[in-house]
């Protein structure tokens, strides 16, 4: 018996012997199984014998028996076996089981002990916090003493001086009576007291108020681009270098051609007219079609493009059928509109050609304009057609009109004005040059907070406050005999320290807004030095009522003038609590005056609370001006120095009714001018308001005055409400239609009960049935009658009797709140609903809601995160705070709200722009977090922010950056700054190399860097990295021109060489050396070089050679070749500037003061310093005559002549000079200045060099005092705008502007 391979092997054949030798062959595969007992018979091939076959089936069946018996034993065996591992696995089941409930109580306890430590933590945490808060109070205690102290001990020294001066001067005066044989009666030798005469020492004003009404040297002219920047004096052995376009120019020069500029820019067209782009559509029954399908299918394109940057859009036009009723309304929304779209075919109407005359023909600089001319084949232009557009084109000197040809449908035609009007839009009225649509629409958010730093900023606020002084400065005032109060107002601010807050009260309506914004106006023009900030509340309730948000809007704006708005916190009660620190610290570095301005102070919430600083003492050079209604001023403030509004006199009100009058042609009669004259007698109804109101209603509804009975309805209003609500009255008869009727009652009701107002384009969509030519007539007429106006966008009430007139008289005194202000939430719900969140969502859906008291909706519109982003980046912190303060929520449980949300919105996230949109939103999570004092919170969402755009962008996007930045400032905030520090180098590394070493990113991170340092008392590391961000800002603000624009500049450029091809004159002279100053500030020195030489040739032939005009134009070009580096040609015309100033000014004038100052510097910059000496001595000769003896430029002077005696190695000559310097500086700007810490380093040094070592170290440790106790602004050395030197300008780096000018 062979095994089985001896048998059959796999793929051989085996015959079937039933069937004989024929059979079937079949291939059976053999499987051969390891350990496998195959049978002991063996098969042969060949035929079979039956009877071999039985007995091989009787041994098959033995061998089966056989190994059955031997694999039931094997069975028995393994079953056993198993059995017994079976029991086994049960024990150790059992004993695990005890050892986990062993294991899961030990678990337990340990849980208990850690929430134990937990708790424990948390109160330490809480215990440690109360005490930082404690420390924090005392700190701001001592601080207050502090500043008390030191205001009140400047004060009494001035006074000690004062007094000193007045006794040296009475000394003197009686030894001139005594050597002239005088006898003076002693008082002391007097009988009685009637001889006793009171000497009285007037204190004579403080050094920063002297010199006219607030008096300041010389400056470059009110114009904020060009402010003068103070570098400190040149001193030895310091960094500080003298650099920047402007370094060697003139500010008289400069100043000619800085004031003409501010002359025309108003003529400049506003790009947009109170934030909304109004495109004006004039059109003919043959262009009715493209008109309908430009407003239906493109127009609502433009829309969202220009909400979703900040803006309104409105489609301005009048049928022509009733465009005549409409003439007064069709002009001024000519004047008002941002493009003008005119649409013609074949015919026009006299509507047609009054509009085309007034936008396309009378001021075609006006706006952008665009001429649609749709055209046919087989027919040529009819007449007037013809006629009209060769007016057009002969007034379009400029050839600005953007011509549109088309012959073919309407549709497409109505698609090439949409196109046509979308890059007039991005490119004229928005400032997009260049680039593709995306990355300019994705800039602007960007570019924003980049030139803005961590601070948050609403432009919308900062456009409602300039809409709001500008409205009131157009106002007529010089009827209403303002200049006796403007003259008390300016004898108040110029009275000695320390002054308490300066008080303008009067009755509602008396005109004191009116005054301010004229006072303030004036001021600006007289003393350019002077930093004026100020703030108009608006009606309780609304966003420029609320103290937090104007308090930071104060220091933002305070600190924008220092190169620097970093550092600002974002905590409400930390922004009011460090106001007056940095008040006080920024008013220590500024060289002119600062006055604060707040109109209508009693409007804002708990002003006594949130005003407090107002009671604490003022810094010497700080003055503030508050207005109050007599009413409502509270008692304490009372006692302050106040000037009252006084009724009008009889001779104004006429004179105001006159002149309304006026303006209509319309005249009263004797007997009515005598009603009005007996009628405005009393205090209530001489008011500015009532009478400017009653002139208007007047001249209003001219024909409702033929009646005897309406004028004495009139005039039985004994107060301006009653005279509102019977002008409301009037108005409702005055319209045509009881749906125009209806209307008007429901717009003004929206209005009342909206937070901040209703736009243009929203009344529209609230009332579908209601035509733009009807809104426009009736907002025409309520603003005439002094009820609303517009501002930033926003119908809003002119004054709170107009709003308090309209609850009495459509609200039933305000019970009637709750359906409009459904209306508004239903409106804003929608656009919310769909993902339409713009700033105006944002403002009024969760004040609605608050105000309906619905939490559950507030409390799910603040979970939108797009709402809260959006209040958030806007800088309404304190506000977004108060909402969920308002719904229940502490910080920790609104944090915890935020992140469930973030989650949500994460899980729908699929596409690379929903992924960007995450990171903002959990940097915006995690910003909010770290203002609210929560960095341990703030890491995780600022972490998943750089996660996701390291993966969805790229590790080295600038993206990547922010998060980077915005990660280290928590960081430096929980005081790990090792961390802190890596982060910000990477950030930096990477805003290089995405914008180039010298971008306004870079400047950020370089600041940030500097702070961080600071810190860490690493001083030097800190000045090198804040004179590079200050050298960065400089220069991009000289290349952009932020303040009015690049394309103002270039506007006004191409204007005046329009201007120039005229025959020579004076005035053409001088425009072309204006020519040549924009260009300048272009950085187009070529093009600049071009036109002053082009000045000076034309004033050398009109003038002659040596009139003063030549040597302005010498000294440009002067400083134009030294800025070239070509310092030949600039010494030369330097030499020839001076020789001419020299023959015709006086010894003492500014200008000669300015050209021998910047020869000399040019002098000392090529190494002549034997011949820069006599220069710099003439001009510490000038400015000692001009400003006195003990001015600080007289100082300045002192150091510069000082300085260059060290170079030439005359120690002992400098010494005194630095000595002199020195006390000029510590008696007028104090004796912890950083101007008198310089000079203390300087003769520090010069005492070193010198030998005496024991005094150079002395001073040397005073300087560093100084230098220590400085404040650590980010831009700690920055420059200050206004220096008395003179030695630089520069550009000003302003956060951005609305487009109104001012």
């Amino acid at each position: 018996m062979g095994t089985a391979s001896s048998l059959v092997s796999p793929g051989e054949v085996i015959e079937d012997g039933y069937g004989g030798e024929g059979g079937e062959a079949c291939e059976i595969p053999v499987e051969v199984k390891p350990k496998a007992r195959l049978l002991r018979s063996s098969f042969r091939r060949g035929p079979r014998v039956i009877g071999a076959s039985f007995k091989s089936t009787g041994s098959v069946d033995l061998e089966y028996a056989a190994e059955y018996e031997r694999l039931r034993k094997e069975y028995e065996i393994f079953r056993v076996s198993k059995n017994n591992e079976i029991t086994s696995m049960q024990k150790k089941e059992a004993k695990l089981d005890e050892e986990n409930k062993r294991l899961r109580a030990e678990l337990q306890a340990l849980q208990k002990t850690y929430q134990k430590i937990l708790r424990e933590k948390e109160a330490a945490l809480e215990t440690k916090y109360q005490a930082m808060e404690r420390a924090a109070t005392f700190e701001h205690d001592r601080d207050k003493v502090k500043r008390q102290f030191k205001i009140f001990r400047e004060t009494k020294e001035k006074e000690i001086q004062d007094l000193l001066r007045a006794k040296r001067d009475l000394e003197a005066k009686l030894q001139q009576l005594q050597t002239q044989g005088i006898h003076i009666f002693s008082l002391n030798d007097s009988d009685s007291d009637d001889n006793q005469t009171t000497v009285t020492a007037v204190g004579t004003q403080c050094e920063y108020w002297s010199g006219g009404v607030l008096g300041s040297e010389p400056s470059m002219g009110s114009m904020m681009q060009l402010q003068q920047t103070f570098r400190g004096p040149e001193f030895a052995h310091s960094l500080i270098d003298v650099e920047g376009p402007f370094a060697n120019v003139s500010r008289d020069d400069w100043d000619a051609a800085v004031a003409s500029l501010l002359q025309v820019s108003p003529h400049v067209p506003q790009a947009l007219w109170s934030n909304t782009v109004r495109c004006y559509l004039i059109s003919t029954q043959d262009t009715k079609a493209e008109m309908e399908i430009f407003i239906k299918k493109h127009s609502a394109v433009l829309r969202r493009m220009c909400e979703g940057l900040g803006h309104f859009y409105l489609n301005v036009y009048f049928p022509e059928e009733n465009a005549a009723s409409y003439a007064m309304v069709r002009r001024q929304e000519i004047e008002r509109s941002s493009i003008c779209v005119l649409l013609l075919k074949s015919t026009v109407t006299s509507s047609v050609v009054e509009d085309c005359e007034e936008a396309f023909v009378k001021n075609p600089d006006g706006h952008p304009l665009v001429l649609y001319l749709r055209t046919e084949e087989d027919r040529g232009l009819t007449g007037p057609i013809r006629q009209l557009l060769e007016r057009i084109n002969a007034a379009d000197k400029a050839a600005k009109v953007k011509v549109v040809d088309h012959s073919s449908s309407a549709e497409e035609g109505a698609g090439l004005i949409y196109a046509q009007l979308e890059k007039v839009i991005k490119q004229e009225l928005l400032g997009f040059e260049g680039g593709d649509d995306d990355s300019k629409d994705a800039a602007i958010d960007e570019g924003r907070e980049e030139d803005l730093g961590d601070v948050l900023w609403d432009l919308h606020d900062e456009q409602e406050q300039i809409e709001s002084y500008q409205q009131a400065c157009s106002s007529t005032t010089s009827q209403l005999g303002f200049q006796k109060y403007i003259d008390l107002l300016n004898d108040m601010i110029a009275a000695p320290p320390p002054t308490p807050p300066l008080l303008v009260s009067g009755g509602p309506g008396s005109g004191k807004s009116l005054l301010l914004s004229k006072w303030i106006e004036l001021q600006q023009k007289q003393s350019p030095n002077t930093l004026f900030l100020y703030h108009f509340v608006g009606r309780p309730l609304s966003i420029s009522s609320e103290p937090v948000l104007i308090i930071k809007r104060l220091t933002v704006k305070l600190l924008q003038h220092f190169w620097s708005i970093s550092g600002l916190s974002m905590d409400p009660s930390k922004i009011l609590e460090e106001f007056p620190r940095w008040l006080e610290r920024l008013s220590a570095r500024h060289q002119g005056n600062i006055i604060i301005i707040i109109d209508s102070v009693d409007q804002i919430k708990q002003a006594e609370r949130h005003m407090k600083w107002l009671i604490d003492p003022l810094p010497v050079n700080v003055r503030v001006v508050v207005s109050v209604n007599v009413e409502t001023c509270p008692q304490a403030w009372r006692l302050w120095p106040t000037l009252h509004l006084d009724p009008l006199s009889a001779r104004e009100v006429k004179s105001v009714v006159s002149a309304e009058c006026q303006t209509t042609d319309f005249r009263l009669t004797k007997d009515q001018e005598k009603k009005l004259e007996r009628h405005c007698r009393s205090a209530s109804t001489c008011n500015a308001l009532y009478v400017t109101l009653l002139a208007r209603m007047i001249t209003s509804f001219q024909s409702g005055w033929s009646s005897e009975k309406s004028l004495e309805q009139c005039l039985q209003c004994q107060d301006t409400l009653s005279l509102y609500r019977l002008a409301l009255k009037m108005m409702l008869k005055f319209l045509n239609t009881d749906r125009e009727r209806h209307m008007m009652k429901e717009m003004l009701c929206l209005v009342f009960s909206s937070h901040n107002g209703v736009s243009e384009s929203e009344a529209l969509d609230l009332f579908p049935e209601l035509e733009w030519a009807a809104l426009s007539s009736l907002l025409y007429h309520l603003n005439r009658l002094c009820i609303v106006t517009l501002r930033c966008g926003l119908i809003r009430f002119q004054h709170l009797q107009a709003c308090e007139a309209v609850r009495l008289e459509f609200l039933g005194g305000g019970s009637g709140c709750a359906s409009y202000r459904e209306k508004l939430i239903h409106y804003f719900s929608q656009q919310l609903s769909q993902d339409c969140v713009t700033w105006r969502v944002a403002d009024e859906l969760p004040w609605l809601f608050q105000q309906q008291e619905d939490k559950a909706k507030l409390q799910l519109s603040l979970l939108n995160l797009f709402v809260s982003q959006n209040l958030y980046k806007r800088g309404h912190f304190s506000e977004l705070l108060a909402y969920w303060q308002y719904v229940g929520k502490d910080k920790s449980s609104m944090a915890a709200e935020y992140f469930d949300s973030l989650k949500r919105y994460e899980q729908s996230c699929e596409s690379e722009d929903s992924m960007t949109k995450l990171a903002n939103l959990y940097e915006t999570l995690g910003r909010f977090l770290k203002d609210l004092g929560l960095p341990s919170q703030a890491v995780a969402p600022l972490q998943r922010s750089l996660e996701i755009r390291e993966t969805a962008l790229d590790p080295d996007h600038p993206s990547v950056a922010r998060s980077l930045h915005q990660l280290a400032g928590v960081y430096v905030q929980w005081k790990k700054y090792g961390n802190a520090e890596q982060l910000y180098k990477q950030a930096l590394e990477i805003s290089e190399n995405a914008y180039g070493a010298e971008h306004v990113a870079v400047a950020q991170e370089l600041e940030s860097l500097a702070m961080l340092y600071q810190k860490q008392n690493k001083y030097e590391q800190a000045e090198k990295l804040r004179k590079r961000s200050v050298r960065i800002r400089q220069k991009t603000a000289r290349q952009k021109g932020q303040m009015y624009g690049f394309t103002l500049l270039r506007r006004r450029a191409l204007q005046l060489e329009e201007l120039t091809l005229g025959k020579d004159s004076a005035d053409c002279a001088k425009t072309l050396n204006e020519l040549g100053v924009l260009y300048y500030l272009q950085n187009n020195l070529d093009a600049a070089k071009v036109f002053l030489t082009r000045s000076l040739e034309m004033r050398q032939r009109v003038l002659g050679p040596d009139h003063p005009d030549c040597a302005q134009s010498l000294n440009n070009l002067a400083a134009l070749h030294t800025e070239r580096r070509e310092y030949e040609a600039a010494e030369d015309m330097y030499e020839r500037a001076l020789e001419i100033r020299r023959k015709a000014l006086s010894p003492d004038h500014p200008s000669l003061a300015y050209t021998v100052k910047h020869l000399a510097m040019l002098y000392k910059r090529r190494g002549k310093l034997e011949k820069a000496v006599p220069l710099y001595e003439l001009s510490l000769e000038i400015r000692e005559k001009s400003f006195g003896p003990k001015h600080p430029s007289v100082a300045t002077a002192l150091v510069n002549l000082a300085v260059l005696y060290c170079q030439l190695k005359k120690h002992s000559e400098a010494l005194p000079l630095y000595e002199r310097a020195l006390k000029v500086y510590e008696d007028s700007l104090g004796r912890s200045h950083p101007r008198v810490g310089e000079t203390l380093k300087n003769l520090a040094v010069l005492s070193y060099e010198e030998g005496d070592f024991e005094r150079a170290a002395e001073l040397y440790k005073r300087a560093m005092e100084i230098k220590e106790a400085e404040p650590s602004l980010v831009c700690g050395n920055a420059p200050s705008h206004h220096s008395s030197s003179g030695d630089t300008f520069s550009l000003k780096t302003p956060a951005p502007q609305p487009h109104a000018a001012r």
